[in-house]
């Protein structure tokens, strides 16, 4: 009401009292951060995973913490204090795709969340995806062709997301929180995590995208949900500039307190521990006997699913080579082959914009295990990168790289060449993201044909198919001449309604829209002590001493 908006004006305690509000009083989201000395890594209780900061403040933090914590105070991203070994590997390859999300899950959640309860999460996460194997990989050619699209937005980020806000909101009513979700899309991260997040209990959601620079069908993805917690904002820019912003918020601590910001883009390691799952998946699928190898190419940008499968391999899956496929914005190419990452100033609009991306942010997590886990040297590395948009390894740590990776580049020609090629001999329709994984298999092969065969009797190349094809129809088209089928999900969409906010792409300005939309999602800006009490209680007696006193005369 007006009369109580007037009090709140003056006595912010009123504000509290007489406004109802969606959002709850409450303390931070999560314990201050402790730190974490390196000596104590071994020490870690067993069933205890602790996940520390790659630039050198180790943070002893339990899996909740990380969570929620998203980019660490430092700047650096999160990552576990070791890596499992999983010696009973083989004994997962019978179990439904949700009974292995669990078993890889409970890896690194250790014991912070109920073996029964977190069974449940998995199972609620993957009852949304419309193929009975949830990720089912079909044999195209001499591909293995792994569709990661059958989930509620048809691209693989479905698999992290769903699962993701159900862990969110999961920790968020055991604890009685709330939390301000930020991210920045490329295309399928938002729709993602919208389809996520959206409707979830004490969840606001956030997601910036670069205006102009994802597909219509994403946008409308993103844009139609009209749930009082979504708010989608286009920013004048590029991805880069939108995942900018997002660090900035993230590193700004005292904002990212008092706003319990939290993050759903792959520098939140509970994506990449969901997406392990596939890879174990979709071998026990294609080598039951567990008595061979796999190679995997993946179309990569933020290099979040390609470090799923690097984690994979060194948890113990046969896995030969990891292929990283680039589109025109070829960063992580030219990094694997002069040994340079260094950024061009500028980011190529291409028809595969989930890959439009100039900065990898997860790929400072790569550097971390490359450079020994020497925190020090790579927090040194990351403020030169900052500074001058580059940094250089030398021949040493190049081959190291090489040995874990290989890498290509596809221009939007060999794009839509290998979309045309394949739907021709195999009347199987490509999306532009997985045709540059296709075409880093064939220009890999060509060059090199030792680099992905193997001496072994059993060695399947696998491509990740990222999104449906009908998710960039325009591009589809001008290699086929044909439309793709469009999924009911998608075709549903025509004409619905759209809300979303233009902006600057300015941290300040992003900062600005979310205080006007969540004002004081924690209440920690009214919580108030016994000075503020007394001091209210002698201010609300003068109003009453006054009041009588003007009565009297009246």
């Amino acid at each position: 009401t007006i009369a109580a908006r007037s009090v709140a004006l003056f006595f912010p305690l009123a504000s509290t009292l007489l406004l109802s509000s969606r959002f709850t009083t409450g303390l931070r989201l999560f314990s201050r951060p402790r730190v974490f000395h390196s000596s104590n890594v071994s020490q870690a209780r067993p069933g205890k995973m602790l996940f520390r900061s790659t630039r050198g403040n180790f943070l002893d933090m339990t899996f909740e913490e990380a969570v929620f914590e998203g980019l660490a105070p430092d700047g650096g991203l999160l990552v576990p204090h070791f890596i499992p070994d999983c010696k009973e590997w083989k004994q997962w390859k019978n179990l439904a795709f949700h009974e292995l999300a669990y078993k890889i899950a409970s890896k690194f959640v250790g014991d912070e969340i109920p073996s029964e309860d977190l069974k449940a999460l998995m199972e609620k996460s993957y009852k949304s995806f419309t193929h009975p194997e949830v990720v089912p990989t079909r044999r195209v050619g001499d591909l293995e062709i792994m569709e990661l699209f059958h989930g509620p937005t048809f691209a693989f980020k479905d698999v992290a997301l769903q699962a993701l806000g159900n862990l969110f909101e999961y920790f968020l009513l055991r604890n009685n929180k709330r939390i301000t979700v930020v991210g920045a899309t490329s295309g399928d991260t938002g729709s993602a995590a919208i389809a996520g997040l959206s409707g979830k209990k004490n969840v606001e959601c956030f997601i910036l995208f670069p205006e102009g620079r994802v597909s219509p069908i994403q946008q409308l993805q993103m844009t139609s949900v009209l749930d009082d917690n979504v708010h989608c904002i286009a920013v004048q820019g590029t991805f880069d500039d939108c995942q900018t912003i997002v660090k900035n918020l993230f590193c700004d601590l005292n904002f990212k307190k008092t706003y319990s910001l939290g993050a759903v883009n792959s520098i939140n390691f509970a994506r990449i521990m969901f997406q392990i799952t596939y890879y174990f998946y979709t071998y026990f699928k294609k080598i039951p006997e567990c008595d061979g190898v796999m190679s995997f190419s993946v179309p990569t940008g933020n290099y979040g699913d390609i470090l799923a499968g690097y984690y994979a391999k060194r948890m113990g899956l046969p896995v030969q080579h990891l292929i990283v496929a680039t589109n025109e914005n070829d960063i992580l190419n030219r990094f694997f082959t002069s040994g340079e990452y260094a950024t061009r100033g500028m980011v190529m609009q291409t028809s595969s914009p989930s890959m439009d991306i100039g900065i990898s942010s997860n790929f400072e997590r790569y550097l971390f295990y490359l450079f020994g886990l020497d925190n020090k040297r790579l927090s040194l590395e990351m403020r030169q990168f900052k500074e001058q948009g580059k940094l250089k390894v030398d021949e040493n740590l190049l081959q190291r790289a090489r040995n874990d990776f290989l890498a290509a580049c596809c221009n939007e020609a060999q794009t839509k060449e290998t979309i045309a090629r394949f739907y021709k001999e195999h009347n199987y329709m490509l999306d532009p993201h997985t045709a540059c994984g296709v075409n880093a298999v064939l220009q890999l092969r060509k060059e090199a044909p030792a680099v992905c065969t193997s001496g072994k009797s059993k060695h399947l190349m696998c491509v990740l198919a990222t999104a449906h094809p009908a998710k960039f129809s325009s591009a589809v088209v001008a290699a086929t001449g044909v439309e793709a089928e469009m999924p009911e999900g998608l075709a549903r969409l025509a004409g619905s309604q759209v809300r979303f906010t233009v902006l600057a792409p300015k941290a300040e300005t992003i900062k600005e829209f979310i205080k006007c939309t969540v004002p004081d999602p924690t209440g920690s800006r009214n919580v108030y002590t016994l000075q503020h009490y007394f001091g209210l209680s002698v201010a609300a007696a003068a109003c009453v001493g006054v009041g009588f006193a003007l009565g009297r005369r009246a």
